[in-house]
């Protein structure tokens, strides 16, 4: 089996000048670190490091498996990670304000990458440059060519990555969708998801005080650095203010679209293609958008429909919906057998990344289907900035012969924040 260890340079260093010198080490194991019934040992459990520890990341590493040991965290924000340590009654977690110094210093295994959307594949592929396997929370990438680079890291590194769509896991999502998969409703022909709110273009606010202990330069990464002001930080209209702006994320399209996306995705078994024809049915920056898959599905995002985080798929022998753990159906007997509903719990997804870092299996939701499932959130913005219908090939991952939509899979990244090089 091949192993994620890695260790640190300092450690290496240290190891290697005892060996030098002919210092015998001891070898002394104290009977905690053996596995017992219930409670994996320390050596047997996953090192894992938090890079980004607001409301999400801080989740995770609250309740982390007992497969995993969290040991530090990091965060552009010092009072963020503060919070956390507050929480969690202050654990013994090192901190860290650049995720880059973290890597070096700890010796990790792993790392939970909860970072706003436009620092998070940069982190992700340092990461898998490093040697460490990842957890990446969703939204994945910000673009559809920051995606294409962070599979050629994982690949090319074999990292084990896990995208935090943590529905695929959820007992009720899965057997609604192994119904779907499996014919219960015959041919699924339509699905309606909800209508997300594009992002905004940012147009200049008033420049405030940089919060003490918040470094603004790091965190707006490879974004314009625009003065400061809480609405691009923290909050609005109810959401993280930074999730709104086109320059950090896709807007509630890939904040909360992801989640929807994924499910369709999984439960048309379409995680290794995509859709090839997307159109708007209205104007303006939140017209309603339609695609279609190559045999013929079609997914409408419709202003009226009411389901966040899933869908209703639309068969010619009935319907059924799913939405974070929650499922119905008709007819109603489709799913009279399905297991209790359940809330947000992410263990059994993470436990299931934990476990494929020690088998070097794939996880349920690897990089590659994170990434196409993502696609189909970036392709409604695509859509909406052209105002025009689009066809997208799902294998070569472009638009054909479309320069206006090929230039919007990608953005400028501000000078010192380039993606690493892959060589």
């Amino acid at each position: 089996m091949k192993t994620s260890k890695r260790y640190s340079r300092r450690r290496f260093i240290r190891y290697s000048a005892a060996a030098a010198a002919g210092v015998a080490t001891p070898c002394l194991v104290p009977s905690r670190v053996f596995a017992r019934s219930g409670r994996p040992g320390a050596n047997d459990r996953v090192t894992v490091g938090v890079i980004g520890s607001g409301g999400r990341g801080a989740f995770l590493a609250g309740h982390m498996p007992a497969e995993g040991r969290v040991v530090a965290l990091c965060d552009c924000y010092k009072e963020q990670m503060e919070v956390a340590l507050r929480k969690y009654e202050n654990p013994k977690w090192a901190t860290y304000q650049d995720y880059r110094k973290m890597i070096d210093a700890e010796n990790l295994d792993a790392v939970i990458v909860a970072t706003t959307d436009q620092n998070r594949v940069s982190a992700c592929v340092l990461a898998c440059q490093a040697g460490l396997d990842i957890y990446a929370e969703k939204p994945l990438t910000l673009t559809m060519a920051e995606g294409q680079t962070l599979i050629r890291a994982v690949r090319k590194h074999d990292r084990v990555c896990q995208v935090g769509t943590h529905q695929r896991l959820m007992e009720p999502n899965r057997f609604a969708a192994d119904l779907i998969r499996n014919g219960a409703i015959g041919k699924v022909h339509t699905v309606l998801a909800r209508q997300y709110k594009a992002p905004k273009r940012y147009a200049g606010l008033p420049e405030e005080s940089i919060p003490d202990g918040l470094d603004w330069d790091l965190w707006s990464g490879p974004a314009p650095l625009h003065p400061y002001n809480h609405w691009l930080h923290l909050k609005m209209e109810g959401y993280q203010g930074w999730a709104q702006w086109r320059d950090y994320s896709g807007g509630d399209v890939t904040l909360h679209g992801a989640h929807a996306a994924d499910q369709i995705q999984n439960a048309l078994s379409k995680d290794h293609t995509g859709p090839v024809e997307i159109w708007p049915t209205g104007d303006g920056s939140d017209a309603q958008v339609r695609m279609r898959y190559a045999d013929g599905t079609v997914v409408r995002f419709e202003r009226e429909f009411g389901v966040w985080w899933g869908a209703v798929f639309v068969g010619e022998n009935g319907k059924i919906e799913i939405n974070r753990g929650r499922i119905a159906s008709n007819p109603p007997e489709l799913i009279k057998d399905a297991p209790k509903t359940s809330g947000g719990d992410a263990s059994p997804h993470m436990r299931n990344w934990l476990e494929c870092i020690k088998t070097r299996e794939k996880p349920v939701a690897d990089v590659l289907t994170g990434h196409r499932a993502v696609n189909l959130c970036h392709l409604i913005n695509v859509c909406r900035e052209t105002g025009r219908k689009i066809h997208w090939d799902p294998d070569k991952e472009t638009f054909p012969g479309d320069d206006e939509a090929i230039a919007l899979m990608d953005r400028p990244r501000r000078q010192g924040f380039d993606l690493p090089d892959l060589g």
